[in-house]
């Protein structure tokens, strides 16, 4: 998984205060997303000068969607990938009401989820499908109390080896065993 987050600095002092914040400082974002089944693998954190903002990336492997619970960072997500009808797959994450104040605006801060899924999406809830990504995009004033995104699809079997290939490697391997008992008999 790959999560990128940014938000616009009024100005470079701006910057230097949210380094020092948990969000944008390197060893608590480790922490945030440290658990025994998660493995990290980066993370970057910069600004960017030419459009003011300040940036985090952080990209890790897990070892099962549902262990993601067990970081500090989603644990309230739900994540859940469950067997739904014949052949179909049932993910959902639910999105936890994000508390604002302090004067800030909930409309004006926005969050954006996509997923990809390697299969034949069968039913979503998301706003928007790019081929097989899926994107969800939020205020926080819309998600409220919380929110859950949820996909049906159909996972490409990945196991199973294709017919011809087996017929391939038969007709090889009878070109081969051919190719031997004629270079004995000379």
């Amino acid at each position: 998984m790959k999560i990128n987050y940014w938000m616009k600095t009024p100005d470079t002092s701006s910057i230097k205060t949210l380094g020092k914040i948990g969000i944008f400082n390197k060893d608590s974002i480790k922490s945030e997303f440290s658990s025994p089944y998660t493995k990290i693998k980066e993370v970057r954190v910069y600004s960017d000068t030419t459009d003011s903002t300040m940036h985090s990336v952080i990209d890790f492997s897990f070892t099962h969607i549902d262990s993601l619970n067990n970081t500090k960072v989603f644990a309230d997500a739900h994540f859940s990938f469950k067997d739904g009808a014949a052949g179909q797959k049932i993910f959902s994450q639910f999105i936890p009401p994000i508390a604002t104040g302090w004067g800030i605006d909930g409309s004006s801060f926005k969050i954006q989820y996509k997923y990809t899924f390697s299969g034949e999406v069968v039913q979503h809830n998301a706003q928007k499908q790019e081929k097989k990504t899926l994107i969800w995009n939020y205020n926080l004033s819309e998600i409220g109390s919380g929110k859950t995104i949820s996909v049906t699809f159909i996972p490409y079997k990945i196991k199973e080896t294709p017919y011809w290939i087996y017929m391939i490697s038969g007709i090889v391997l009878i070109i081969v065993i051919i190719f031997l008992f004629k270079k004995k008999k000379d």
